[in-house]
């Protein structure tokens, strides 16, 4: 890492990230409810601090309302009333969409209601314009998408979707990445700092996608000119990638990696064990925290300035056990 690099200090939590309000538990659904047990909450406390969104209460519907649906196609839909196909409400939802950017932009993520013809993100159920055709799933939001094509590199997900182990890992993982970065954006890119970012997570990089920790390899190799531009497309390279949760075989070609700042310095039977124990975790015989735990007990009594300063090592805040069943 370059000296004198002075990278803002990684944030550690709550994080503000935006959060559809029902998710919350308030009442502001179609039918006068809430939805806050459609997300985890409990494995999520302390990590977080909410703003709420509700657009189609933003958009002057009432509560309780009637209930819209999406009309059209997976690739292009309208939202429109179940009883009364002639209430439109898409250009409403895009439009307030529209004017909370300004509010979402420095929050560091977001989670959105599943299947909502509203805030939807994955496979929203999308009615064909026929009379009593099934509908097919893969629509997304109306407000959602407004916010996801306006802001591509957000950490977002659904909160029915963070039930998963993986995917809640790995969207904490995301939005402290991401609170990162911003902070370093605060105090403003410079090539030093733009390396000595990348120094930090490109384990964490490589454990999510080889090619892109290739790819951000190459365009950080020289910053002669148009650090900002470069900055710009690293952080897009990054954020996709992370987009998937990283793979056993991704972590397992990290703490491979890893494994080599401490190599020379353990003896036969502690380098076979924590050999062992990758080798293990890699044949799903281990949780991953098994050589995770190992490696950074080694890391400690040989302590390298290199390895010790990589995110990969802590994402997220510990004490929230995130990793405890990956």
């Amino acid at each position: 890492m370059p000296r004198g690099a002075d990278l803002p200090e990684r944030p550690g939590g709550p994080v503000q990230i935006g959060i559809s309000e029902c998710l919350t538990g308030e009442a502001v659904r179609y039918d006068g409810s809430g939805a806050r047990s459609s997300m985890p909450h409990k494995d999520l406390e302390g990590l977080f601090q909410y703003q709420t969104f509700c657009p189609e209460v933003g958009i002057g519907m009432t509560v309780p309302r009637d209930p819209v649906r999406l009309v059209g196609s997976t690739e292009s839909n309208r939202v429109l009333g179940v009883k009364d196909a002639s209430i439109d409400k898409t250009d409403d939802l895009v439009q307030w969409g529209r004017a909370q950017i300004s509010r979402i932009e420095p929050l560091s993520g977001y989670v959105f209601m599943h299947n909502s013809p509203s805030c939807g993100l994955f496979r929203v159920k999308v009615y064909p314009p026929g009379p009593d055709a099934p509908p097919k799933r893969g629509g997304t939001g109306a407000y959602a998408k407004t916010v996801i094509e306006a802001l591509p590199n957000l950490p977002v997900e659904e909160g029915g979707r963070l039930f998963d182990a993986a995917i809640r890992e790995n969207f904490v993982t995301r939005v402290y990445t991401y609170a990162h970065w911003q902070a370093l954006e605060r105090e403003g890119v410079t090539a030093g700092r733009l390396i000595a970012f990348h120094s930090r997570y490109k384990y964490l990089l490589m454990a999510h996608s080889v090619s892109a920790y290739g790819e951000a390899g190459r365009l950080l190799s020289n910053l002669k000119e148009d650090v900002d531009g470069k900055a710009r497309t690293y952080v897009g390279i990054l954020m996709a990638a992370m987009a998937q949760p990283a793979t056993r075989k991704g972590h397992t070609n990290v703490l491979s990696h890893l494994q080599g700042y401490v190599k020379r310095e353990l003896d036969s039977a502690s380098r076979q064990e924590l050999a062992g124990l990758i080798e293990a975790y890699r044949k799903g015989e281990m949780p991953l925290l098994a050589p995770l735990t190992l490696l950074k007990h080694h890391l400690r009594q040989f302590p390298d300035e290199y390895a010790a300063m990589q995110v990969y090592l802590n994402p997220h805040p510990p004490e929230k056990g995130l990793r405890r069943s990956l």
